[in-house]
């Protein structure tokens, strides 16, 4: 049987919540995570016919992209749908999970999505994210180098884009005199002791920080392990906001909205003007992604589909990109597929449910 935190793990692995933007709210916002699970419900947005469809078919979790708790909440009375929405949902014991912008900053996340659906090739990051990285420099005596190395590369250290268990190692001395209260592996009490050592540096996920450290101090054969963890500034190419690929062949800026609009099943496409005799290289940012613009003509997408576009944004593409504003539940529609694969690829002893409930709050006729 599995529980609400079993769950939270497996998608927190995929998409760390050190990955969502410093406004977000991703995470368990309702219930106990202890409880085990009957069924889950995945939606975009959290409604009350949401709570009410989880109830009809006996599932006690939803998982939302987007937070249904999301400035916070003063009061609980009823007052407007998300404080009912709430309240609907802790009267029925239900959990309510949200993986918002930190699955929109995965590669393999909600942009990477779009990118399939479009049949984009070479896919990249579009902006990558600072702060996410950290540098370990830990000091080897000579015989144990292999055995560390592989305990922390098992715990995720090492990896740089499509290469894994990169490191740089110094061969050195290292010296230490062990006190009377030390157990030494090697040397003697209050006597000096050199040993042949390697400095062995990785670059690891800021958030596997903790995990990396316990591999470490459980191979390294020293009572007392010496190292360093150091946050870095290096952005990480495979974590960020919105994507970047290929067609895998340009066609007219006209055919492309018409293969664009049958891609992603839409009603209509707000767009700039077609300034672009072809299109080869497309950005992608699902939601809203006018902060992207700048960066999207940096690299020389020819263009930049998007969502919640206001009138005088549109003008900020002058002349050097097509914005094609296909609606923010329209983008992120097929983030509820993201997720049951993600879901169905860890648990089959309960039910996955596609939440039918529409909750595109806009229609156009």
């Amino acid at each position: 049987m599995s529980r609400i935190k079993d769950i939270i793990q497996h998608l927190e692995s995929v998409a760390p919540l050190s990955y969502q933007e410093s406004y977000d709210n991703s995470g368990l916002l309702t219930g106990n995570k202890d409880n085990i699970v009957t069924g889950v419900l995945v939606t975009l947005d959290v409604t009350e016919k949401v709570v009410e469809e989880a109830l009809n078919t006996n599932c006690n979790l939803i998982i939302a992209h987007h937070p249904i708790i999301f400035k916070g909440l003063k009061t609980l009375t009823g007052s407007n749908y998300v404080e009912r929405t709430v309240i609907l949902a802790l009267k029925n014991d239900i959990a309510i999970y949200a993986i918002h912008t930190n699955l929109d900053n995965v590669n393999t996340g909600v942009n990477k999505k779009i990118c399939d659906k479009i049949g984009l090739v070479n896919t990249q990051v579009l902006s990558p994210k600072k702060d996410t990285l950290a540098k370990l420099v830990t000091f080897v005596p000579n015989d144990a180098i292999d055995k560390v190395k592989m305990a922390i590369f098992e715990a995720g250290a090492g990896q740089i884009g499509n290469y894994n268990d990169c490191n740089f190692v110094v061969q050195g001395v290292g010296e230490f005199t062990p006190n009377e209260k030390a157990n030494p592996t090697i040397g003697k009490t209050n006597k000096p002791e050199q040993v042949n050592e390697s400095r062995i540096e990785v670059l690891l996920p800021s958030h596997l920080s903790s995990k990396v450290l316990a591999a470490l101090n459980h191979a390294h054969p020293y009572e007392e392990v010496a190292y360093y963890l150091t946050p870095l500034q290096n952005k990480d190419q495979t974590v960020g906001a919105g994507m970047i690929g290929e067609l895998e062949e340009a066609m007219p800026a006209k055919k492309f909205l018409q293969f664009l609009k049958n891609k992603m099943d839409l009603d209509i496409i707000r767009h700039t003007a077609l300034i672009k005799e072809n299109i080869k290289t497309v950005a992608v940012c699902g939601g809203a992604g006018s902060f992207l613009l700048p960066v999207a003509i940096g690299r020389q997408a020819d263009v930049f589909v998007s969502a919640d576009f206001k009138y005088h944004e549109f003008f900020d593409a002058e002349d050097k990109i097509v914005i094609a504003d296909i609606g923010h539940y329209e983008s992120e529609v097929y983030t509820k597929d993201l997720i049951i694969d993600i879901l169905s690829e860890k648990f089959s002893t309960f039910a996955l449910n596609l939440s039918k409930t529409v909750t595109n709050p806009i229609s156009y006729i």
